[in-house]
């Protein structure tokens, strides 16, 4: 019998930086706004003793409840585009945000297969980036939901060759900067990582993610199945009490009920 595999493949050079370097996109993930950093710091840690860590369930009801707010010629969105935009306005909703700050959305997006970029079917390195939409707070939490999904669904039509090459440049101009995580919101979609067919010896998992996320910034969504039986999608969140309860609140208005 024949067996057909992938052999593995290193070959880094290919995200490797131009020469010479240009930036020619825009890559709000990488802002330095160090600033802001010391109110948000202060401001999580008047709650650090009182933080709570909520896991919330969507399945077909609950994206029935959101489906409601968008319009029609979003509907075709995918689940995950819907699912960001909605934790994405809410969230901001329960952090009761001066108006004019500005809030940010980073979507973790693989960039395998894409276009022009010729990843190897056996690259086993990490291969992702994840291009951020921006919008002042006011402007994002009075706007219908639409306005949220419209920002994220850009973000996949800006995940192109040009842009991976001019996050590169980014790297060697500005010498690696940090990820930007002034009120930032960090979402990944691992549905599709196959967690639930996994065995380490104590059972299946149930959620696999960041350890230590840290408060209001990073989130993966994962596949799972709740006690009735229904496919859906888990979304953990790590929240102060008081801003965890208003983000509840926030779904409860939606129509998504949690006990």
């Amino acid at each position: 019998m024949e067996l057909k595999s992938i052999l593995p493949v290193w070959e880094r050079e290919i995200f490797n930086a131009r020469n010479p370097p240009r930036v020619t996109c825009v890559h709000h993930e990488y802002e330095q706004l160090t600033h802001t950093e010391a109110s948000i710091v202060m401001t999580l840690r008047e709650h650090e003793k009182d933080m709570a860590h909520r896991s919330f369930f969507f399945g077909p009801s609950e994206f029935k409840s959101i489906r409601k707010h968008i319009p029609p010629h979003l509907q075709k969105c995918s689940k995950f585009e819907v699912l960001a935009s909605f934790l994405w306005r809410s969230r901001t909703i329960a952090l009761q945000l001066d108006p004019n700050e500005v809030v940010r959305l980073s979507v973790m997006i693989n960039v395998r297969g894409r276009q022009g970029l010729k990843v190897p079917s056996g690259y086993y390195g990490n291969a992702f980036a994840y291009p951020t939409a921006i919008s002042k707070a006011g402007l994002l939490c009075q706007s219908p939901l639409g306005y949220a999904l419209e920002l994220v669904t850009r973000l996949k039509t800006q995940m192109n060759e040009e842009y991976i090459k001019s996050a590169a440049d980014l790297m060697v101009l500005k010498g690696r900067p940090p990820y930007t995580t002034v009120w930032s919101f960090l979402i990944a979609d691992v549905t599709r990582l196959g967690l639930g067919d996994t065995d380490f010896g104590w059972r299946k998992a149930v959620y696999g993610g960041l350890i230590g996320a840290r408060p209001c910034a990073s989130y993966h969504v994962s596949g799972f199945k709740n006690s009735y039986g229904e496919e859906g999608i888990l979304v953990p969140m790590l929240l102060p009490l008081p801003i965890m309860n208003r983000f509840q609140q926030e779904l409860l208005s939606n129509g998504i009920e949690y006990p």
